[in-house]
């Protein structure tokens, strides 16, 4: 078994309404779709955490050179690529943790259409490096290049 973050972000599909633009009956079948997927992974054993966050209005960044911290407000409100939430799911094979995504991909919207939103799969790693030479090797296998 394999982990993977599914991550959901902002960037709409061909439908680029905002959901304030939706009917309430709209929202509430976007909802009960993740509820019901939701449910069906956990049933399953695949699904190991899903978690909402706040929008970026909200967010802060952090940066410190060891001595001072610095806090900034958050994104600009323009960036779509914020992270929105994410799943982590524990499947046997990466195929499967892309037909996840797609079932995510598929939550409808406006008129009950898939809204197509992008979604990145990314497996999580069971060790990071953890020495110079496999960070190395990291650093090769994460940019593709032999």
């Amino acid at each position: 078994m394999a982990k993977y973050l599914l991550i959901v972000d902002f960037q709409s599909g061909p439908d680029d309404a905002p959901m304030s633009a939706w009917t309430e009956q709209e929202v509430a079948d976007h909802l009960s779709y993740y509820g019901r997927l939701n449910r069906s992974l956990e049933e399953t054993g695949e699904l190991l955490s899903t978690t909402i966050l706040t929008g970026p209005d909200l967010a802060k960044v952090v940066t410190s050179d060891g001595t001072t911290t610095v806090v900034t407000d958050g994104p600009f409100p323009e960036f779509k690529e914020w992270v929105a939430g994410y799943q982590i799911v524990d499947v046997a094979s990466e195929e499967r943790a892309l037909e996840i995504a797609g079932l995510v991909s598929a939550v409808p919207g406006r008129g009950g259409v898939p809204t197509q939103q992008p979604i990145q799969v990314r497996r999580v790693m069971d060790d990071g490096p953890s020495d110079p030479d496999e960070m190395a090797a990291f650093l090769e296998s994460a940019s593709g290049t032999p």
